[in-house]
């Protein structure tokens, strides 16, 4: 594959020409409106062929050049072409190279689904069914007494899911009529009898609706709750036995017992008695915030590298966003819009689209009238360096929120890993 950056005064023809595919073809995978217009700044993914990827790799006690060539099915000048300045003969653990090879990468991915329409959510999931191994299906909330209920209908995307060999999770979030509620989830978890209730009700649904297990979203718990949802989770985890337990938490780089977000997240704990923790390493830059990377870069690695200190890697997944952000820069009013949609917003306002290195993502600004907005989204480039990430501490795999808005760069670029499905 190949990342080519439109310069002014280049078009979609001429780029066509350049790497010898067709104009349709660099617009569908890129998700173009027009082949007559395109901007300074837009990342295009060029879907050429043979495709080699460079896949970053920490160096451990014992490697060589000769042994990495060799593991990746690549040539010690290959490797030393792309790590401009080593030495073949001297590289240490800790040392990060970029290896050029044709090896897939393994990878178990998570697609979140809210079935407002299941006709919608069928339509996605049988097109990412290939590169998908769980969808976490958002569609249940509880009770004061703990008792889990249905928010939305959730047959029909359980059904197909199965049939697609696509592992459907029963998504359980502490969610009510407006946002997260964290009294519901602190008493709930307080109090054995209301655990128990919320156990057995997400048993029966589970064994019901065909589910291979349970994804929570369980967000704002109170601090002090902390010892009490790890035994939620234990409590749960030996109901479910080997149906998975998947259990979503906010992104920290230290731990921060009293924090009102991410307080309750024992992450050893979580851990130990999960199948799969995906920590949430999006929304750095918020709605209401000031104008930020929805996922820097910089960040997420912090973020991973304290994860990776306390979680088995192999256990973990990071959160990517298949969104961004546009900014008011007057009071910071912010609107949300899949990143194939901020894509082709920028085309439309005639703008230029410029990558900010450290975060690893793309913005722009444009002009609503005398209004000055700030848009944060992700590209090939940024999607490529995140996976690197994965790659770098051998993580499991990567979640997405959510499935139902587009980002035909990212999955074009998944298409080159190998999904697990179990």
């Amino acid at each position: 594959m190949t990342i080519h950056v439109v310069q002014s005064g280049e078009s979609l023809w001429q780029i066509a020409n350049q790497y010898q595919l067709t104009i349709a073809t660099i617009m569908e995978v890129n998700g173009l409106p027009s082949a007559n217009e395109i901007i300074p700044g837009l990342a295009l993914y060029i879907p050429n062929v043979p495709f080699i990827q460079n896949r970053a790799y920490m160096v451990k006690a014992g490697d060589t050049t000769w042994l990495l060539a060799n593991r990746f099915n690549t040539t010690i000048g290959a490797i030393v072409k792309e790590n401009p300045g080593l030495d073949p003969a001297v590289i240490y653990a800790g040392q990060i190279l970029m290896i050029p090879t044709a090896i897939r990468p393994q990878i178990e991915t998570l697609g979140f689904v809210i079935p407002y329409s299941q006709e919608s959510v069928l339509t996605v999931i049988r097109s990412l069914a290939n590169l998908l191994t769980y969808v976490a299906v958002v569609s249940y909330s509880f009770t004061a007494e703990g008792y889990a209920y249905v928010l939305l209908d959730d047959k029909e995307v359980v059904r197909e899911s199965n049939q697609l060999g696509v592992t459907p999770l029963l998504m359980i979030r502490n969610f009510t009529s407006e946002d997260f509620d964290a009294e519901l989830a602190g008493n709930v978890f307080a109090n054995p009898v209301y655990r128990r209730n919320l156990i057995d009700s997400l048993m029966r649904f589970v064994n019901e609706k065909g589910y291979g297990g349970v994804s929570l979203d369980i967000e704002f718990i109170p601090p002090a709750r902390r010892e009490d949802f790890n035994t939620f989770l234990q409590e749960l985890k030996a109901a479910l036995g080997s149906l998975i337990l998947h259990v979503n938490v906010h992104a920290k780089s230290e731990d921060l017992p009293t924090n009102r977000i991410v307080g309750a997240y024992d992450y050893q704990q979580i851990g130990a008695i999960a199948d799969i923790v995906a920590v949430m390493t999006i929304d750095y830059g918020y709605p209401g915030g000031p104008p930020d990377p929805v996922a820097p870069l910089w960040w997420m690695n912090e973020v991973v590298q304290y994860a990776t200190s306390l979680i088995n890697s192999r256990k973990l997944q990071i959160a990517f966003p298949l969104y961004g952000y546009d900014w008011r820069v007057s009071d910071n009013n912010t609107a949300g819009l899949s990143v194939n949609g901020a894509q082709n917003q920028a085309i439309a306002a005639n703008t230029v689209i410029a990558y900010n290195q450290p975060a690893a993502t793309p913005w722009y600004r444009y002009w609503d009238e005398t209004e000055e907005h700030i848009v944060w989204f992700e590209d090939i480039r940024s999607y490529q360096a995140k996976y690197n990430v994965v790659d770098l501490y051998q993580l499991l795999g990567v979640t997405y929120w959510q499935l139902n808005l587009p980002a035909p760069q990212n999955w074009a670029y998944l298409n080159h890993y190998t999904v697990t499905k179990i």
